[in-house]
């Protein structure tokens, strides 16, 4: 029996190895994902157009009506 029971573990032992480096391949894709300034489930980086124009409007540089114009635009 026991010599049954080591078999059987020898041949499942390479599924650690494995979940291991893809576990490692997840965190290096998900820390360069968040280093570049995206969110999960989002293809558009961080700087986009409507971004910026959100943030023009906060700082004042641009009124309401300017930031509605060019925000139809970008749609």
């Amino acid at each position: 029996m026991a010599m049954m029971m080591n078999g059987w573990m020898f041949g499942w032992m390479w599924v650690w190895p494995v979940l291991v480096l893809v576990s490692l391949v997840l965190l290096v894709v998900g820390v360069v994902w968040l280093a570049q300034g995206r969110s999960p489930g989002t293809l558009v980086p961080a700087s986009s157009g409507r971004r910026i124009l959100d943030e023009r409007f906060a700082r004042g540089e641009i009124d309401d009506e300017e930031y509605r114009r060019r925000r139809a635009e970008l749609r």
